[in-house]
């Protein structure tokens, strides 16, 4: 006969097995739009390496790394992809985290989905053109909007104004 806390504990085993993949689950990734929709071998030849494993493979830089994280010039910060206006440098400002951080984005520059990659959900931010990997946005940024879109360096360019 089985002992009561041998089948709670299978239960449990069993039950974290069949969970575990839905921790680490991805929410689909936007689509790029049509001229975008290039092949591996086209992103690692218009990319750096670097950039390939960010954008195309949400790769994260190493914090306090990027030359965008201390920009402070007027002007856009663009796709690094596919060169799409993603963020004003007015709504730039230092959240200390070392990455380049923004309180809005440009209408209709980013898409969003979910990932779980941590063991718990984050809100994953994509250029809304080329579906490129930017970095994630979280609920603790400064007024107007409470947001903090904390963006990958080498996922953006600039265009000084």
């Amino acid at each position: 006969m089985i002992e009561r806390r041998h089948l709670l504990g299978g239960l449990a085993l069993g039950g974290a097995i069949i969970g575990a993949p839905m921790l680490f689950a991805r929410s689909a990734r936007p689509k790029a739009q049509a001229g975008w929709q290039l092949s591996e071998a086209e992103w690692k030849k218009r990319l750096s390496p670097l950039q390939y494993r960010v954008l195309r493979e949400a790769a994260t830089e190493r914090a306090f790394t990027s030359p965008l994280d201390r920009e402070k010039r007027a002007g856009t910060f663009l796709c690094a992809g596919c060169a799409l206006p993603l963020y004003s440098s007015r709504t730039k400002f230092d959240s200390g985290t070392g990455w380049p951080s923004f309180w809005a984005p440009l209408k209709g520059g980013i898409a969003t989905s979910t990932d779980h990659d941590l063991g718990y959900a984050r809100t994953e931010v994509h250029c809304s053109r080329c579906g490129g990997h930017l970095g994630h946005v979280f609920n603790d940024g400064p007024k107007p909007t409470g947001k903090r879109y904390c963006m990958n360096g080498a996922a953006l360019s600039f265009r000084p104004a």
